[in-house]
């Protein structure tokens, strides 16, 4: 697929999507907008893709919301403009089943903050910071960032980090659960590849079911959790993946999984 606003690219199971912007760190105008909703479409009709990996180019992942092109448009009605170019892209990555792997590759500001935190997982370069950075234009977080964010690090920390707008840095971001790991920036392309790699190769039903057990939990209660599990497991329990892991096992071999 060639896109105007992002590169997009399929291998091995893989495929990449890369905010392409970076004269203005990859902040989003409507086009990339609707590029990367069309991408995230085309992820989810590919069924030899197994595994998305999301990131920007050059040395940002993406700075948020471009104000210039905000502001060249005129008056704008901001509400419409996140159910039409924002939430359809959070929503869609939330319900992609497959896994997506943030690779933070440099700063992620305001609603390119939001979209770091709606991957699954997020490996990040040493280098790469996190701001929630609406405040600092008198606006309220958006794109998600009021959901995900105090899930990760509590109400206290999340009022904090949304009002000040404090830039996070790598290592703290680590400590306080917003990313899954931090590498050296020489070390992040083999990191991530080597975990996309994994996913590739992995039992996508079982973790694309994990992946709606998980979204389900935030507002279940333990019984309706229990009962959504037996789903679950009844349908994990009849994929070819589930087959070829119990032979694997039995034979004392690598599984060789294929995703169905």
């Amino acid at each position: 697929m060639t896109y105007e606003c992002l590169l997009y690219e399929v291998k091995e199971g893989v495929a990449s999507i890369t905010l392409n912007r970076p004269e203005v760190f990859n902040a989003f105008n409507d086009q990339q907008s609707y590029d990367l909703q069309d991408a995230l479409k085309q992820v989810a009709r590919d069924e030899g893709v197994r595994v998305v990996v999301l990131t920007g180019a050059g040395k940002a992942f993406c700075s948020g919301q471009d104000l210039k092109a905000i502001a060249q448009a005129g008056k704008r009605d901001l509400s419409e403009s996140l159910e039409k170019r924002y939430n359809p892209i959070i929503r869609a990555m939330r319900n992609l089943p497959k896994p997506v792997i943030c690779k933070l590759n440099g700063v992620a500001a305001g609603a390119g903050c939001s979209l770091a935190l709606a991957c699954d997982m997020i490996i990040a370069s040493a280098e790469a910071s996190m701001v929630e950075v609406f405040v600092q234009v008198g606006l309220v977080p958006d794109s998600g960032s009021s959901f995900f964010l105090p899930r990760l690090v509590g109400s206290l920390k999340a009022f904090e980090l949304s009002t000040l707008g404090s830039k996070v840095k790598a290592d703290e971001a680590l400590q306080l659960g917003l990313v899954n790991k931090v590498v050296a920036p020489a070390a992040l392309d083999a990191e991530v590849n080597k975990l996309a790699a994994y996913y590739a190769a992995a039992p996508t039903k079982a973790i694309a079911l994990t992946k709606k057990l998980l979204n389900r939990s935030f507002s279940s209660t333990l019984d309706e959790m229990l009962e959504y599990e037996a789903q679950c497991q009844k349908i994990a329990g009849n994929t070819n993946d589930h087959k070829e892991g119990v032979a694997a096992f039995i034979e004392k071999r690598k599984p060789d999984f294929h995703g169905s």
